[in-house]
């Protein structure tokens, strides 16, 4: 009966009434017609079909309703992820309907916002998945209760006599629900002891915890650890071309120790460059279904938090075997590209390689050379070197600037923390042309790669950047014009060269960091897929990520498919068939592993940020209004940390414009809008809360 109702709503564009699915079905008994009404409940349930307010039907994906997770903001709104292949949908505080973070919810759009945002409230929570939860403990009489850290979880768990593990009043744990006892009462067991809630980093663990990420290894991991050499062994050089005598060098941040990827270069007789990018070869020592391997694509990607680094790899393969440490052999994969003078590769050869990194270089010292001619010590062999490849790279970026690559220039925080994980300063992180070089040789290795495997057809992972939907461009220049900016290019394509135009029409406005970070948001979501799809944002027609296998899983899994098609010949019909059910899951679960690691280190750094304020109550600063709401503004201070100013702390009513962004006092008729610079005083910070709180002084 399920199947013959689908059927019935597909052949029609309409919602149809329980008569006219009856009618169509041309039921007659008493006994079909309860049948009917089971598979409708049935379908309803599963959410293959809705019924509407108007006691009609129609197929699910007809509907205005969307199936996603829930993921919801210490701020009190959420987001729904719908799918990797969909944006997320903006909820509101007011429109939660009860669902917290991890539900399976449905979720009604409602509208498009200005700042790229699709609105939608919460009609019906399909599903909870809550296996457990990390908060505090305390006892009465013997028994355990928790105080969730995210204090959206209204419920009340209590830890019976003999399952708290140990723990005692101040500990933070992490307790898995065993049972609900009523409508937001729960029993548990404690299953980790985090630490105290005052000892060194377990606030950072804590957060680490609540996304379910992993940061121990387990036995089977561990124990497979003994069989990974620690120094490049005869046979493993075997088949592979020796570039030990070739100046190849690395250039990383200043604390790095995972480094995946070594460059070299040199200029040709006929004019041209050969630039060789050579990265850690992980696949060579992780095999595929090995427990390392497993572990790995489960945790799809390592996590960059203020004070540590959670490795998708344990540390004997992530700063040892694998990292390409200098003056120590390493295996590696060599992508070597010849490009001439218009940033054009005009040939290649990808192949397995042994290198010998000749220093460990570091963006500082390079900066030093490519921007100020200054030659910090020990890097006097190589200024040449360096001088060239700032040559090229100014060759590849104008040819992509050229084809329409977009630079945002959205500014990072870096949080600069003491021996205590206390954070001492925040300023922003530093790009420069060493960071830039880097960058375009890493694009040029991944899109030739990506293309090599393109033409031969064969089942492959892509990093995907689809175009941004028209309708949210042309809100957000609706946004613009109630700016006062009018932007005349044609955005009925939407071609990257017009959001690369757009960017630079908005670089002198006095809003631009705001603006631009604004129309980042209206911008799909780069994901993972095994189709390509190409990627907007770099304006390529075919992409994927080779260059850092050491910390991300696609990228393992690229080299792993080139060994199996271009190393080992392996094309067969079996061999497509494996790669092409697997690449579907692999590059479905990275992207989900991304968003997660992205929320937690954004979680963290909040947490850090409110800390730090905590240290700062009292004290003035400028800042630029980055966001406006009817309850208050959000400011952005210079070095990114952004608080609230709330209506109530106003001397005055104030309304709020939707159309415009603006809230304007009502005696007063002072007017404050987004791009506004002000001086603010910090009014309050919690750490606990990842809040913090500002107070306006005076428009600047």
């Amino acid at each position: 009966m399920k199947d013959r109702v689908l059927d019935i709503l597909k052949n029609y564009d309409r919602a149809l009434s329980f008569e006219e699915i009856d009618s169509a079905l041309n039921i007659k008994t008493v006994e079909e017609t309860e049948e009917l009404i089971g598979a409708l409940k049935d379908l309803e349930e599963s959410v293959e079909i809705y019924h509407s307010n108007k006691d009609k039907y129609m197929l699910f994906e007809n509907s205005n309703l969307r199936k996603g997770i829930m993921r919801t903001n210490k701020k009190g709104f959420g987001f729904v992820d719908i799918s990797n292949q969909e944006e997320d949908i903006f909820v509101g505080m007011d429109n939660m309907n009860g669902s917290i973070n991890g539900d399976t919810v449905l979720v009604e759009i409602i509208s498009s916002q200005p700042d790229g945002r699709t609105e939608g409230r919460i009609v019906r929570i399909v599903k909870r998945e809550l296996s457990t939860v990390v908060g505090e403990i305390y006892f009465k009489k013997e028994r355990g209760y928790i105080i969730p850290d995210d204090n959206k979880l209204k419920m009340n768990i209590e830890i019976p006599k003999g399952k708290n593990l140990g723990s005692v009043d101040g500990h933070k744990v992490v307790v898995k629900i065993t049972n609900q006892v009523a409508n937001n009462k729960f029993k548990g067991e404690v299953i980790r002891i985090l630490g105290h809630k005052n000892d060194i980093g377990v606030d950072i663990l804590s957060i680490v915890c609540n996304y379910n990420i992993k940061d121990t290894f387990d036995e089977e991991t561990l124990k497979e650890l003994d069989n990974i050499p620690e120094e490049v062994s005869e046979e493993d050089k075997k088949g592979r071309r020796d570039l030990t005598n070739e100046i190849i060098f690395t250039i990383d941040g200043d604390d790095t120790k995972d480094i995946d990827d070594a460059i070299s270069i040199e200029k040709l007789e006929n004019g041209n460059y050969k630039l060789g990018v050579h990265i850690a070869d992980v696949s060579y020592y992780v095999k595929e279904g090995s427990a390392i391997d497993k572990e790995a694509m489960e945790r799809g990607t390592s996590v960059y938090l203020v004070d540590r680094v959670i490795p998708m790899l344990p540390h004997k393969l992530s700063n040892g075997i694998c990292s390409l440490n200098p003056e120590v052999e390493r295996l590696a994969i060599s992508c070597v590209m010849e490009i001439d003078s218009n940033g054009k590769t005009v040939d290649y050869e990808i192949f397995e390689s042994v290198i010998k990194s000749r220093i460990q270089m570091t963006y500082k010292k390079v900066n030093k050379v490519i921007e100020e001619n200054e030659i910090p010590e020990g890097y006097e062999p190589y200024a040449d070197k360096l001088k060239l490849m700032l040559e090229l790279s100014q060759i590849i970026r104008k040819s992509k600037i050229n084809r329409g690559y977009i630079d945002f220039d959205v500014d990072e925080a870096k949080i600069l923390v003491d021996e205590n994980c206390h954070p001492t300063d925040i300023v922003l992180r530093e790009r420069g042309l060493g960071e830039k070089l880097i960058e375009d040789f890493m694009i040029c290795a991944n899109e030739c790669v990506a293309t090599h495997i393109y033409y031969m057809d064969l089942p492959f992972v892509y990093r995907i950047h689809e175009y941004p939907k028209e309708e949210k461009i042309r809100t957000y220049l609706s946004f613009l014009q109630s700016l006062g900016y009018t932007f005349t290019g044609n955005i009925k394509d939407v071609h990257p060269k017009t959001i690369q135009s757009l960017v630079e029409f908005l670089k002198d406005k006095k809003e631009f960091k705001i603006l631009s970070s604004l129309l980042l948001r209206n911008m799909q979501k780069a994901i993972y897929l095994p189709q390509n799809l190409g990627h907007y944002g770099l304006a390529s027609k075919c992409y994927t990520h080779f260059t850092s296998p050491i910390r991300r899983y696609p990228d393992t899994t690229v080299h792993r498919l080139l060994r199996t098609y271009l190393f080992n010949n392996d094309i067969s019909g079996s061999t497509i068939g494996k790669w092409q059910e697997k690449l579907i899951y692999i590059a479905d679960h990275s992207s989900i592993q991304e968003r997660e690691s992205v929320e937690c280190e954004r979680e963290v750094e909040d947490m850090k940020m409110a800390e730090y304020m905590e240290d700062h109550i009292g004290e003035e600063y400028e800042g630029i209004i980055s966001s406006v709401n009817n309850f208050g503004m959000f400011i952005q201070l210079d070095n990114l940390i952004e608080g609230l100013a709330h209506v109530s702390d106003l001397n005055d009513y104030f309304i709020f414009d939707e159309a415009t962004q603006t809230l304007t006092g009502d005696r007063t008729k002072v007017r404050y809008r987004l791009g506004d610079r002000v001086l603010i005083k910090v009014k309050a910070a919690s750490k606990d809360e990842k809040t913090i709180d500002f107070e306006i002084i005076k428009q600047i």
